[in-house]
């Protein structure tokens, strides 16, 4: 059974578990939506907002996106049908906030000091001297922290929005009118920083759990990739070979290691590497996290050269599976929101058909009654160490250095390793300038790499060890000596 850590993880698990049910026992409708909010939301008392009204409509909106529709538009705006078919994340406006959105603000704190250094460092002229006391002109300031360094009483808060600070691209903007975070799809990577660092699960992702559950139903011919994250999301005690089961269980044909795809991949992109600076190039970045390419794509556009072609090991794996099996339908499995996106693009649309995050496959277990505990053991023998490596941030750059060393490759590999919005900027703006101290960035848009991302059912202080203990119980201790990777032999890699 599964114990979440946050009332928010399990609020949207309930949301989706009831939505898979619907789907399953074909009573998918308006009216039965209607029913989720007061299925989930019992007695007239609220918990967390100002009233239960509230509540149930902010469980409403939920229940509507992840079937699939508009959330404030309702069922009326099917999102298959909506302009910007690549966006994958929303805003729920019924749970937003309407968080403050002054920067900086004086607080108790302020002494109303004689010497004003924040009055005399404020470059707008901002701040002023009220009622003896330091007051902001909010139209004024230019938000450029000045008076907050310069007051020695600490006097000065900081304040940004949670969700907007956690935006890599600054693409969550407020609505001036009425207060609420708005997305501008134009710069959204649909990395999901936001909606993992938004407190009131005010932000939420597109979901495929009704057309997967629809397939489980009429008994296709389905195949899930996992992720190597998915190590300790169901619990410590159950273990990958128990979650496969889970899936056979489910109604899947297979399921196969996203990390027998990464063997591939180290191979594919490691020979992609040396050719690219025996040719002259700089340096090049992985391809394999959809977060960091668009971020490239989006921020630093003349640099998207730079990005691999190699695709990524979901790609990888999905195209493979194709290959022995035309009538295959395949399903990714993971902690990413943004492969919610790169299946939709044009050149690897041939690969994976959904994608599904950790929480709504537990959601649909929940749905079909299926506890990964109580499954057997299955065992597990698609990847090597360093193939499931690859959900932490370092695991691809010590899988190329494992191959460069095996294969006894002359070209200098100096690998420049880093995750989370701060060290890629900083690192992209190095690339950019000419100043990069390396020839090789692994990019990670999520803090720590998959591990941390948003759609996690345990933080990545829980699922690290388990990762590091199942990744260590692989036979397989290079990617070389993974038999697996003759799977691949035909298989195009290439983006």
């Amino acid at each position: 059974m599964i114990t979440f850590e946050t009332q928010l993880k399990k609020l949207k698990h309930l949301v989706l578990k009831e939505v898979a049910t619907m789907t399953k026992e074909n009573r998918l409708n308006k009216e039965e939506l209607e029913k989720i909010p007061y299925n989930i939301i019992e007695g007239d008392k609220a918990q967390y907002r100002c009233c239960v009204y509230k509540e149930r409509a902010i469980v409403y909106e939920r229940a509507v996106l992840a079937s699939g529709y508009s959330p404030n538009n309702g069922i009326n705006s099917k999102l298959a049908e909506i302009d910007d078919k690549n966006q994958m994340v929303f805003i729920l406006e019924a749970a937003c906030d309407k968080c403050p959105i002054d920067k900086y603000t004086v607080t108790e704190a302020c002494r109303g000091c004689i010497e004003h250094k924040c009055m005399e460092v404020c470059p707008a002229q901002a701040v002023a001297r009220v009622a003896g006391r330091a007051y902001i002109n909010q139209e004024l300031c230019k938000e450029c922290g000045m008076c907050k360094k310069a007051c020695p009483y600490n006097a000065i808060a900081e304040v940004m929005r949670p969700c907007k600070r956690s935006c890599p691209t600054g693409a969550l903007e407020i609505n001036s009118d009425s207060k609420i975070a708005v997305i501008n799809n134009e710069d959204c990577i649909n990395c999901g920083a936001c909606m993992a660092g938004c407190p009131f699960g005010a932000i939420s992702d597109r979901s495929y759990i009704t057309e997967v559950t629809r397939e489980l139903v009429n008994s296709k011919k389905i195949y899930a990739v996992v992720a190597p994250a998915i190590t300790g999301q169901f619990g410590p005690k159950v273990t990958v070979g128990q979650v496969k089961d889970a899936f056979k269980k489910l109604g899947f044909e297979d399921m196969v290691e996203a990390a027998c795809g990464a063997d591939a991949v180290t191979v594919h992109e490691s020979n992609e590497f040396v050719e690219r600076i025996e040719e002259g190039d700089k340096y090049m970045a992985n391809s394999c996290c959809p977060g960091f390419m668009n971020y490239i794509e989006k921020k630093f556009p003349d640099q998207a050269e730079r990005i691999s072609g190699t695709v990524s090991p979901m790609i990888a794996a999905g195209r493979m599976i194709k290959k022995y099996d035309q009538d295959a339908l395949v399903v990714f499995v993971g902690p990413c929101t943004a492969k919610k996106s790169e299946i939709l693009r044009p050149t690897i649309q041939d690969a994976v058909d959904y994608v599904l995050t950790f929480e709504e496959i537990a959601a649909i277990m929940a749905a079909f009654e299926i506890d990964p505990e109580a499954c057997e053991d299955i065992a597990i023998d698609d990847a090597s160490v360093f193939g499931r490596g690859f959900a932490q941030g370092g695991g691809l750059t010590a899988a190329i250095e494992n191959y460069v060393k095996e294969k006894n490759v002359e070209v200098e590999f100096k690998p420049v390793k880093v995750s989370g919005m701060d060290e890629i900027k900083r690192t992209m703006t190095m690339a950019k300038a000419g100043r990069l101290q390396g020839n090789f960035i692994e990019g990670m848009m999520c803090e720590g790499g998959c591990i941390g991302g948003p759609a996690t059912i345990v933080s990545i202080m829980k699922s690290k060890p388990q990762l590091n203990k199942f990744s260590g119980q692989s036979p397989k201790k290079s990617v070389l000596s993974n038999e697996n990777l003759e799977k691949f032999e035909g298989v195009n890699l290439e983006r």
